[in-house]
């Protein structure tokens, strides 16, 4: 499987990509729309003390970027029956600070062009309903179609396929985009097109290795590729502004 970049055409313009676009475009929320990244973070050490596992000096923090979840966890030396319930003290802790997580630029946009265009959107996350609706707002949430929250660590590949089930649309036919290692994966053990941001949670060189169907490096790229134009907000860039 190839990470597929758009090429140039003879005259210098950018080709199109030739690819079927998905019945159902699915999101993974935090280190994908939500910029949660540095809170988590920040915010990590204080969880370690209260559970006990190890903290992650502060100049460490950026190397959890090239790590995936479970990697961090052995990292950390959190015994696997812990996971679970750290994982939940964290969405509580967020929902604490939720004033301080906010959308990666440009994100609602594209939702509001998405939904203009009657696109089909769902959200698929670790993360609660509570806390994505509040950091999204309800006119965000009007063109969600589905939401399908709380997924457990390596948990997501059946809630995709739940969410198959609760659109009617064929996981084949779905496009999940996340930031992360498990996102990727989950795709793939679905049967949906794997498709990565390299803004997240997990770095790009990471998401490269796992050669996922598509790679987004920029908001504007996913604005181009999903709705065929782009991002009228955003500054083109007349060297490569879409790579595949």
């Amino acid at each position: 499987m190839a990470i597929f970049r758009l090429s140039k055409a003879n005259d210098g313009e950018p080709r199109r990509p030739d690819w079927v676009q998905p019945e159902l475009i699915a999101f993974d929320f935090d280190g994908t729309l939500a910029d949660s990244f540095p809170w988590f973070a920040a915010e990590l050490n204080a969880v370690a003390r209260d559970w006990g596992f190890r903290q992650i000096p502060a100049e460490d923090a950026t190397r959890l970027r090239r790590l995936s979840a479970e990697a961090i966890f052995r990292e950390l030396r959190v015994p696997r029956w812990k996971i679970p319930w750290i994982a939940r003290d964290l969405r509580r802790r967020m929902a604490r600070d939720i004033d301080r997580i906010t959308l990666f630029d440009g994100v609602a946009p594209l939702l509001n062009r998405l939904a203009a265009r009657d696109r089909r959107v769902a959200i698929m996350s670790s993360n609660t309903l509570d806390n994505i609706r509040t950091v999204l707002g309800p006119a965000l949430c009007a063109g969600i179609e589905a939401f399908e929250c709380g997924a457990a660590l390596n948990g997501k590949a059946q809630r995709l396929k739940r969410l198959s089930r609760r659109t009617g649309v064929p996981t084949a036919a779905m496009l999940y985009i996340g930031d992360e290692v498990r996102d990727i994966e989950a795709a793939r053990r679905a049967g949906a097109t794997a498709g990565a941001v390299a803004w997240g949670y997990n770095c790009e060189t990471v998401l490269c290795a796992m050669a996922p169907d598509r790679l987004f490096q920029a908001v504007a790229e996913l604005s181009e590729q999903l709705l065929g134009a782009p991002d009228p907000c955003q500054p083109a860039d007349s060297e490569d502004a879409a790579r595949w």
